[in-house]
């Protein structure tokens, strides 16, 4: 007799089947865990199970019709009986995936019997028992009762195929003889031997697809997962971005307040000093000071309005500060009695907002301690330099000629830590120290192109803080 568990040349499932597009929640198992599962079913997915069941259920009846006519079986199973095992056989995979284990159960039984009562239909149901053992591999999520369930259906069928073998050999066809010995190889023996063959290569290609089809599932699942994770990465990066540009605003905040406040003493000390004396001078100061708190409350409100804005966007250099507006600087310094030479030297190229801004800071911050620390009649000398792919800021001073005491600094970061920070961000390097005949040098060089590779230059500080 043919057996039913052959598989016909081309009788494959196809494609196995595409993962549900519903994406696992955050809360489920890693799809690397043991407790990973698949997504639960579409209602799409649904329907083309249950499409794809009835079509080979009416596939079935067309061929076992036809078998009827061709007269393949010499006694077959009686109409009703035929209709009902093939009905096993087929209708269960519409809950292939739904339930994949009941459905090869079922498919498996019906084929079984239906082989035994002769049903005149080995096609379709050959192709359905591959698909309900290929939905197992595919879709069953305990994968150790998903390998013992296959496992047995498989040992079960050779088992059965071997008993058919043994009924073969005990009652041949009439003219067939079963005789395999050294040399000899009967027609009957050659037709087990092809059936072995086949048997093999049809339930280890439904294994092999099905576990094939779930290792996809859970790459695409694994493909998806890391593609939530790098997107709740790129918003903590978002956020950490905001952090540090209302953390670099907060230092244009100290930079502006300790500048404006710096002159505005330095005026209202001379605008005292003055005022019995030449009380025109004194007013004339006292306009200086009020200027100098205006542009302070305008930086300031520029900066807290930056301050309060949600967005991640970088934010533009405030009130449009930069190397153009050093001159103006310088001459607010010596409006506030401090002696400043200005000096451009090179050709000026146009600098970058934040590297330009930058510059502008240092040399406030630097002016800033010359009055702090350089003392009464204090020279200062401010070069800027721009050189080959670089450019350099230095500001010097003469201490009032004295050796000015170095002040060491921890201001939480601002100061000199401050300049350093601004030079690293940029690439450059900063030195800091006291002269050797007095007073103290802070310079700093920094390349005009962004630091980008994988081996910037790194930046360098010397010299003591102040």
């Amino acid at each position: 007799m043919t057996e039913q568990a052959t598989v016909n040349a081309g009788a494959g499932p196809g494609a196995p089947e595409q993962a549900a597009t519903t994406s696992p929640e955050a809360s489920e198992p890693s799809p690397t865990s043991s407790g990973w599962r698949r997504p639960p079913l579409t209602q799409s997915q649904l329907r083309m199970d249950i499409g794809i069941a009835v079509f080979l259920f009416l596939d079935s009846l067309l061929v076992m019709a036809l078998s009827r006519v061709a007269q393949v079986f010499s006694e077959p199973a009686s109409p009703t009986v035929s209709v009902l095992l093939l009905a096993g056989c087929t209708l269960p995979l519409a809950w292939r995936r739904r339930y994949p284990i009941a459905a090869l159960i079922a498919v498996a039984t019906a084929f079984v019997i239906a082989g035994e009562m002769a049903v005149p239909e080995t096609v379709v149901i050959n192709i359905a028992l591959f698909m309900a053992l290929y939905s197992v591999g595919a879709w069953e999520g305990n994968r150790s009762r998903a390998a013992l369930v296959r496992g047995g259906v498989v040992a079960a069928m050779f088992i059965w195929l071997l008993i058919s073998f043994f009924r073969v050999a005990m009652d041949p066809p009439e003219g067939e003889t079963v005789t395999i010995g050294p040399g000899t190889l009967s027609p009957m023996a050659a037709w087990m031997l092809v059936q072995v063959l086949t048997n093999v290569l049809y339930f280890a290609g439904a294994v092999w697809f099905g576990n094939h089809a779930w290792s996809a599932a859970q790459d695409r699942a694994m493909v998806a997962e890391r593609a939530r994770q790098l997107q709740a990465e790129r918003g903590l990066v978002e956020a950490q971005a905001v952090t540090i540009e209302r953390i670099r605003l907060a230092r244009e905040l100290h930079d502006a307040v300790a500048h404006h406040v710096s002159l505005i003493g330095v005026q209202a000390g001379a605008s005292r000093a003055l005022l019995s004396n030449d009380p025109q001078q004194a007013a004339q100061s006292l306009e200086k000071v009020e200027d100098s708190a205006r542009e302070a409350i305008t930086e300031l409100h520029g900066l807290l309005s930056t301050l309060r804005e949600d967005s991640n966007t970088e934010t533009e250099p405030v009130g449009s500060l930069g190397v153009e507006r050093i001159g103006d600087l310088i001459e607010d310094v010596r409006a506030a009695g401090l002696q400043v030479a200005y000096q451009v030297v090179g050709e000026p190229v146009t600098l970058r907002p934040l590297l330009s801004l930058n510059i502008y800071r240092i040399t406030q911050e630097a002016l800033t301690n010359v009055r702090k620390h350089a003392g009464q009649g204090a020279r200062a000398d401010v070069r800027l330099r721009y050189l080959d792919g670089a450019v350099e800021l230095e500001v010097a001073d003469d201490g009032g000629g004295r050796r000015r005491p170095i002040a060491k600094t921890h201001s939480g970061g601002l100061g000199q830590v401050g300049m350093q920070e601004r030079v690293s961000a940029d690439g450059g390097s900063l030195h800091t120290g006291p002269l050797r005949e007095g007073g103290y040098l802070v310079r700093a060089q920094i390349p005009l192109a962004t630091p980008t590779g994988d081996d910037p230059a790194s930046p360098t500080t010397s010299g003591e803080q102040q």
